[in-house]
């Protein structure tokens, strides 16, 4: 009996602003066994040239550290479609100071502690409101992000059929973290944050990913799989944002897993086709 070949794994570290400094991150591998074996990270300073990677013809299961959909009760409050699609070409044709004016107006009518309006998915993955605009900037990210994804033609599961051979899956790289670290940080942007205690949460987290022991690599008896010289290249970035695109790598392996398995969604449960669902939540 011959067993088809895995397909290309993608992970992602998104930016909405890339540039030389901050590009978005790539990782790329694929599944052999239980392992899950680097090959390699791509850097992208454009848009652009992300797009045009995405596009490229090919097989493979991605997965991304950017919202793909809006909190339902922000859409109706504001009155904006509640079909996906529609929604989401609503919010592509919308400034950034739009963005943020009717966001903030939103959250200026509401009482303190509960300003920001969150998806299902946000509170088992633990993740930022998706209509955040600063720290992180989410909103903007998903306003940058998905348009693209969409242009792609990327079989998004739940939210947009593709063409099948390219799909993408909301991933969330904190969430697989703090299952190994807890609330310990191990990365920074800022040089001065970039401390020799991240350094070593950084070195724990990627240990614990080689020896399958981060809990969702454990149900699903993945591990990953690195050279030397690519240990050392995720231990030193300092801004995370390789071993983020690592981390998105691994839950898109875990979702190609479950959907080999015969998971009709990929392992994502039932959800709200207009805010999404981050795998592995």
């Amino acid at each position: 009996m011959t067993t088809s070949p895995s397909p290309v794994l993608l992970g992602c570290d998104f930016t909405s602003a890339p540039s030389r400094r901050k590009p978005i991150v790539l990782a790329v591998g694929r599944t052999e066994r239980n392992r899950v074996v680097l090959s390699g990270i791509e850097r992208f300073e454009t848009l652009d040239g992300w797009l045009a990677r995405l596009s490229a013809h090919g097989t493979w299961v991605g997965g991304f550290d950017l919202p793909f959909g809006l909190p339902r009760e922000l859409v109706t409050t504001l009155g904006w479609p509640t079909d996906w699609a529609a929604c989401m070409a609503h919010y592509a044709g919308l400034s950034r100071e739009s963005i943020r004016a009717s966001f903030a107006g939103f959250c200026n009518a509401r009482p303190v502690g509960g300003k920001f309006a969150h998806r299902a998915t946000d509170g088992p993955a633990g993740s930022s409101p998706s209509m955040k605009w600063v720290n992180p900037p989410v909103a903007f990210m998903l306003h940058a992000g998905v348009p693209r994804l969409m242009a792609a033609g990327l079989t998004l599961p739940g939210l947009q059929p593709g063409d099948g051979s390219r799909v993408g899956l909301e991933a969330y790289p904190g969430l697989l973290a703090r299952s190994v670290l807890g609330a310990t940080s191990y990365k920074s942007d800022d040089k001065v944050k970039q401390t020799p205690d991240r350094l070593i949460a950084r070195k724990t987290l990627i240990n614990a990913l080689e020896n399958g022991q981060a809990p969702l690599l454990l149900a699903g008896g993945l591990r990953l799989k690195l050279t030397h010289a690519q240990r050392d290249q995720l231990a030193d970035d300092a801004s995370g944002d390789s071993l983020d695109a690592v981390l998105c790598l691994l839950q898109a392996a875990w979702a190609h897993a479950q959907h080999a398995a015969g998971h009709p969604r990929w392992g994502l449960p039932e959800f709200d086709p207009l805010e999404g669902w981050i795998v592995t939540a």
